[in-house]
């Protein structure tokens, strides 16, 4: 049965394989007409071969991602209206149904966790709303982006942490709990938060009015989020297939989001792509080292420095995408955005994998008030 298996994983590997030759041979041929459905086929059946390994497998949905987004950069034309109805609209309703999902999630024992350990919460905010902003700004200064390109950098490093950290910290043997309580207080926080930081470091690219900002982050992420703490607790049990449904409906959601962008900012994303992922990339793993040695400096324990690392590191990238479209700059603030979300889950698995068969310093196991039920889907 597992050799079975092995050959069915090591087929798509193989077509794969022939379906990247094809594309490389039809680019040269300048037959790109074509060649965007083949490069998307490739990454399909890549994302397929990975489910097979164990070490590729947390990595799929990411090569999935890369494959829609292929498409809508060879064919935007597709993804930016559907007769008079622009898909941009489908971008704030999207996100509101993720943070929703998130909510669902949500008890009020992760609250509580805030009470049980405030240092390494204190610590893990200030962290993250100073290094991930700062080094955004620092980024976008430096590459001389555009102003509204560089914008969308700093409004990154500006929005709290995602969902997708604590599927990492899990994965990395960190300290769960206080990866949960990390991501919900810097969320809960985002209103204020956000809009002062992106005023204060990005008001010279674009304007930034404070106000319509912190309603746009309420509207999108808070009211949401207590819409799903109140379902959790009122209809508890009695839609069981909501647990099963979100996660898909998460990363469908993320996928569509992405293509949208994508499709939408093409010709920047065209101008800037080398660099921009550069500069992105150099954000997301500054926030990893400089999370994880500020927890080393503060004397925290191996585990908690690695929660520290990912909080820091990995932003909520969809709803920097959504305050993009709210400010009316989609295809410029939102390339960012759109770039540093799956590149967050690509090094956040790698790193996350590495720290996994690396026992933690403690050598002590999660107990079970260290592993809350968590969404495993990598959300941006």
């Amino acid at each position: 049965m597992a050799t079975a298996k092995r050959s069915v994983y090591s087929f798509f590997y193989f077509l794969a394989a022939v379906l990247l030759l094809v594309y490389v041979v039809m680019t040269i041929s300048s037959l790109h007409q074509f060649s965007g459905w083949l490069l998307m086929l490739f990454f399909v059946n890549l994302a397929i071969a990975f489910r097979g390994n164990k070490m590729l497998r947390g990595l799929s949905y990411t090569v999935i991602i890369l494959g829609v987004v292929s498409v809508a950069m060879y064919y935007p034309q597709y993804f930016k209206t559907i007769g008079n109805f622009k898909l941009s609209a489908l971008i704030v309703p999207l996100l509101q149904i993720i943070m929703f999902g998130m909510g669902t999630e949500l008890s009020l024992k992760d609250f509580a966790q805030v009470l049980r350990m405030p240092k390494g919460i204190i610590v893990g905010i200030v962290c993250h709303y100073t290094i991930m902003p700062l080094v955004g700004f620092a980024v976008a200064s430096l590459f001389n982006f555009p102003s509204e390109i560089a914008a969308g950098i700093i409004l990154v490093g500006c929005c709290p942490s995602g969902l997708a950290s604590n599927v990492m910290c899990y994965l990395a043997r960190a300290n769960l709990a206080l990866s949960v309580s990390v991501t919900t207080v810097s969320t809960l926080l985002a209103p204020f938060l956000t809009p002062l930081l992106m005023r204060l470091l990005g008001g010279n690219f674009v304007d930034v009015h404070f106000l319509d900002m912190m309603w746009d982050i309420t509207k999108i992420v808070i009211i949401p989020i207590v819409g799903g703490l109140v379902f959790h607790y009122l209809m508890r049990g009695k839609f069981n297939w909501l647990d099963k449904a979100m996660p898909i409906l998460s990363m469908a959601g993320i996928a569509l989001i992405l293509v949208v962008i994508t499709a939408a900012g093409r010709d920047n994303l065209l101008q800037v792509g080398v660099l921009l992922v550069l500069a992105t990339f150099i954000h997301n793993i500054a926030g990893y080292f400089l999370g994880y040695w500020s927890g080393r400096l503060l004397k925290f324990s191996e585990k908690d420095c690695r929660t520290i690392a990912l909080e820091v590191g990995m932003q909520n990238a969809g709803l920097a995408s959504g305050l993009a479209l709210t400010m009316g700059k989609l295809a410029t603030a939102g390339l960012a955005p759109a770039i540093f979300g799956p590149m967050m889950n690509v090094t956040g698995s790698f790193l996350s994998s590495w720290w996994h068969n690396r026992l933690p310093e403690e050598n002590t196991a999660p107990t079970k008030e260290e592993k809350p039920e968590i969404n495993t889907a990598p959300i941006s």
